[in-house]
């Protein structure tokens, strides 16, 4: 883990990109990201399922297995750890350890604080070497009352970093930094929200691509068959060679 811990003290930032499967997150790798999350929404949506509904825990470890020994740093979105029970999570945790993953991503969905604490303080006695981002959706489903205090009770369970998609207010930002003493605070990039420049200089120490990737790729298909359909140019955009992306999959 701690090469991966390092890059959440490091001079810069850590920009964390969002793979779905084996080819992106290898492509990702290849282009310079030494680091490389999983996106739960990309995973669920290419299997036909919900995302934060806990049904995607197979395909969850599905990816992990090619991707944990991939040359790159893995940490896994795991939603809410599959269940509520922390004997349950923390397997899922060992497992995804075993596999080659060092970072787990773990949400509370606005549910009881002391049941993401456990949680987390199973997984960090199950897999010790395992990065811990415990993430609050005080923000992202509600108006940010109660972050503190849920984070606090987070890192007292042994979270190595926490997670706030949804806040993108600069003073809030600086504000949460400093309460957090050290402790990495990870935010979710948004087009409308700080530049990463502005979120390094407020003491951000991680940002996540989450989705964003994904939707952008079935966006950029969609808007490709359409233009072809039409009689149009194709949009610009990167396309790599039919060679660069068979070789991803050797």
């Amino acid at each position: 883990m701690s090469a991966f811990a390092d890059l959440h003290h490091a001079d810069e930032p850590l920009l964390l990109p969002g793979a779905w499967d084996h080819a992106s997150a290898h492509l990702l790798a290849a282009h310079g990201f030494r680091a490389v999350g999983t996106t739960s929404l990309g995973v669920a949506a290419a299997a036909g399922l919900p995302d934060g509904a806990a049904a995607t825990r197979e395909e969850t470890l599905r990816l992990a297995l090619t991707l944990g020994t991939g040359p790159f740093l893995l940490s896994v979105d795991a939603e809410g750890g599959f269940g509520d029970d922390p004997d349950d999570v923390a397997e899922l945790a060992r497992e995804l350890y075993a596999l080659g993953a060092v970072g787990i991503n773990l949400e509370d969905g606005l549910g009881p604080a002391d049941r993401h604490a456990a949680k987390i303080a199973a997984v960090r006695a199950a897999a010790p070497g395992l990065f811990v981002n415990a993430r609050t959706d005080t923000y992202w489903l509600g108006d940010g009352e109660d972050t503190t205090r849920r984070l606090d009770a987070y890192v007292r369970a042994g979270a190595h970093g926490v997670f706030v998609p949804g806040l993108t207010g600069p003073r809030e930002i600086a504000a949460l930094v400093r309460g957090l003493a050290g402790v990495p605070l990870n935010v979710l990039h948004s087009p409308t929200g700080p530049s990463v420049p502005h979120l390094a200089d407020l003491g951000v120490r991680r940002i996540s691509l989450g989705s964003l990737l994904y939707r952008r790729a079935l966006g950029a298909a969609v808007d490709t068959a359409a233009a072809i359909r039409s009689g149009h140019r194709i949009p610009e955009g990167t396309t790599p060679a039919y060679e660069e992306t068979e070789a991803l999959g050797r």
